[in-house]
This record gives structure tokens, sequence and C-alpha cells, in this order.
């Protein structure tokens, strides 16, 4: 006997079953916006096709037996919704939406009072299915707030940028040169990223000075401006993705000396970038 059955009909009930071999589940945030950081909120949308502002208008639970994959303690919603805005996506969609969300219990067993509540879900539109999403992940419905706005909005632009950097997926290869001068030289980091695109990292040493480094996602060389800012894309990239240790054979520097000093510059880099603090699985 499920705990609740749909208020939706029959009709209903067969779109929601459907629905659940289309989408898969997600787990709403169950707690204030300040536990999101910048890395979860960038992990959001680097794997969505639209992020949309809604208005929860209805929810109905879906019973447990069409629940597959169902997490102990939470139930599965069939959310309908009005579309606020479009915050990001390439195609247009529609004012009435749709989605499954898992959604924590209570005691009581009840889920969050969403009812009238907004959101804002992270998703791709499900193919043949006008105005129904398939959330990206178990996180991937967050409340709305003007604080979760403010921070997401540049995310959004950085992404949408021609220029965006690319997915940092490793370390090619790294090489110290030294200059001629005593306390002089150079490591360059050459990185691999998911569409193939150029990417790398420069260090650049002048005797008397501290060592200085920036990087490039194109194929000029990075001029040595110190990194990027944090909690932004170019950030984000490198501190969430960099490896923190490098594969045997990456360092191709010619000398001891000069591997060591490569390493010792790889390691600096990922300290300046500092940790990558996610609060989501």
């Amino acid at each position: 006997m499920p705990l609740y059955r749909s208020p939706l009909g029959k009709s209903a009930s067969i779109a929601i079953l459907l629905l659940a071999t289309l989408v898969q589940p997600a787990i709403a945030q169950n707690a204030n916006f300040q536990s999101v950081t910048y890395a979860d909120l960038a992990d959001l949308a680097d794997s969505a096709s639209v992020v949309v502002h809604a208005n929860v208008r209805s929810m109905a639970r879906v019973e447990d037996s069409r629940a597959p994959g169902l997490r102990p303690g939470h139930g599965r919603f069939y959310m309908k919704g009005k579309t606020r805005a479009l915050l990001f996506g390439g195609q247009a969609i529609g004012d009435s939406l749709a989605w499954l969300v898992d959604l924590p219990l209570d005691s009581r067993g009840k889920p969050p009072a969403l009812k009238k509540r907004d959101v804002i879900v992270f998703a791709r539109p499900v193919s043949g299915r006008p105005g129904e999403l398939q959330l990206v992940g178990r996180d991937s419905q967050i409340l709305y707030s003007e604080a979760a706005l403010a921070q997401l909005r540049p995310i959004l632009g950085e992404m949408a940028a021609p220029d965006a950097p690319p997915p940092i997926t490793g370390v090619r290869e790294v090489i110290h040169v030294p200059g001629n001068l005593a306390g002089a030289g150079e490591t360059q980091i050459f990185l691999t990223t998911a569409d193939n695109s150029a990417a790398s990292i420069t260090v650049r040493h002048q005797p008397g000075t501290a060592p200085q480094w920036g990087v490039s996602f194109s194929e000029l060389v990075a001029a040595a401006n110190n990194g990027p800012q944090r909690d932004t894309l170019a950030w984000y990239r490198l501190a969430c993705f960099l490896p923190n240790t490098l594969r045997p054979g990456v360092n191709l520097s010619t000398s001891a000396m000069d591997r060591q000093q490569a390493l010792a510059d790889y390691q600096m880099v990922l300290g300046e970038l500092g940790t990558c603090p996610r609060s989501r699985r």
C-alpha cells in the first residue's frame, strides 16, 4: 500500500510512470543557500543545457514501487511548475514545466513544503516530451533566493561566452627551462581539455623576486599575472580539476634539478589556487 496516492487521476498516473522511465531522479537541496558553494553551482551549471527559475504549482508523490533507485528516507515527486525565467539555454521552453525530483521526508513522512515556492532547476529537456525536464543530478534543484541568483548569473554568463575556458581533464606535460641568469627560468604546464583545445600554465622566475604565474586558454603563452581570481570560471576549471600529483612520465624537464623545479612550480600553482570546497555529493 503506497504512503501517498497521486491526486491527479489515472491519466496523470500513467504520465508519471512514463516519465519515471525517462527522467533520472534528483534530490532537492534541503538546506539554506549559504551551504552551496561556487563549485556546487558551477558543477550544476556545467552539466545542464537549461537552467530555469520556476514556481512550484503542484507536487504529487509517486508510488515507491514506481520509483526505482529511491534512497531510504526520500520520496519521489512529480512536480509541475510555472516558468519564471529561462536563466540559461539555447532553446525556448514553455510556460508550464514538469519534472521528477526526490525529496527528503521528515519523521511524519512529509516532504519539504515547496508548493508556491520558487526553485532553480538544472536540467535537460526530455526529447519528444515538450515541457518536461530531466534533472541533471541528485542535487540539481535548489531553492530560489536573490543570493543564489546573484552568484549563479556570473557563472552562467562566463559559461555562455565564446571564449569560455573549457573543462580541464588533466596535465599533458610539464617542463622547466632554466634562464641565462641564476634564479631565472620558466615552467610550462600543458593541460588537456574536454574539447582538445589549447590550455597551459606558465610560471616565470626572475632573480630576486617571487615566481609569478598565469593561465592561457589559447595557443598564446600565458601572461604571468598570478592566476585567475577565485570564484571565477577559470579558477574553477583549474582548482577543481587539476590533479594533486603528476602522472609518471609527464615531467619532461631534462635534469633532476629542473624536474624538481617543475614539480615545485606545479605544487605552488595548486597552493595558490587553493581548495575547491563542495557541499554536494
